[in-house]
C-alpha cells in the first residue's frame, strides 16, 4: 500500500502487476527470488523494499512535499518498520508464533500506539498540518493492526491515532490506491498505474 501511496502522489506512472501470493508468477521470481510484494523493476534497477520504493518515487516527484519532514520523522518509521511491525505480526499471525503470548505483543505494539498518539496531539498529521513521508509509510500499517480487532482498537484511549486513521481512510489519495485490479498473467491487457491514468 505505502509503495503505491508513494508512486500515486509522485505522478509517475508504472505498469502494476497484481500477484496472486499463492501461486505466485514465474517473473516475480525471477525478478526478486524472496517473492514478496511490492517489487520494482526499473531500466536499471530492481527495489524490493516497500518504503526504498517510496523514497524513490519521491525522489522522482514530490508535489506535495512529504520529504519536508524533520528527521525524527526517519526514526519514527524505524520503530514501525522494526518493533511495532514486529508485534504487528505476532498478533496478527499469533498461531505461527506459538512460543509468544500474543497478549504481551499486542501491550507492546499499544505502547508504539500510546507514544504515537501523543505525536500527533491535536493535528491533522504526525508533525503537525502537512501529510509527510512518515505518516504514509506508517499509516497503512497502523490500519493493518487495526484491523486484526477494531472493537478492541477503537476502545483503546487513543482518540488523535483514532482520527489520524480515519481521516486517512476517506482520503481521496487512499480510495484512488485501493482500487482492484485482476491478478495479472502473461497475457494480461497492460494495467497503467498513475495519478493520471
Amino acid at each position: 500500500m505505502r509503495a503505491r501511496l508513494a508512486i500515486y502522489v509522485s505522478g509517475i506512472q508504472v505498469q502494476l502487476r497484481e500477484i496472486l501470493l499463492r501461486d505466485k508468477a514465474p517473473e516475480l521470481l525471477s525478478a526478486s527470488p524472496k517473492g514478496t510484494v511490492p517489487v520494482l523493476i526499473t531500466s536499471n534497477e530492481i527495489i524490493e523494499e516497500s518504503f526504498d520504493i517510496m523514497i524513490w518515487s519521491l525522489k522522482r516527484g514530490d508535489p506535495e512535499h512529504w520529504l519536508d519532514m524533520p528527521n525524527e520523522g526517519y526514526e519514527w518509521i524505524l520503530k514501525n518498520d522494526g518493533p511495532f511491525k514486529d508485534a504487528l505480526d505476532h498478533t496478527k499471525y499469533f498461531v505461527r508464533f506459538p512460543e509468544l503470548d500474543a497478549k504481551l505483543e499486542q501491550a507492546k505494539a499499544l505502547k508504539f500506539l500510546t507514544d504515537l498518539n501523543v505525536q500527533i496531539g491535536k493535528s491533522n498529521w504526525m508533525f503537525g498540518e502537512g501529510c509527510s513521508l512518515a505518516d504514509m509509510a506508517v499509516l497503512p500499517f497502523i490500519r493493518q493492526f487495526s484491523n486484526i480487532d477494531k472493537n478492541w482498537f477503537y476502545a483503546q484511549d487513543l482518540p488523535n491515532v483514532h482520527r489520524w486513521l480515519d481521516h486517512f481512510l476517506q482520503t481521496d489519495l487512499f480510495i484512488n490506491i485501493m482500487k482492484k485490479y485482476d491478478f495479472w498473467i502473461e497475457e494480461s491487457t497492460p494495467v497503467l498505474f498513475s495519478r493520471v491514468g
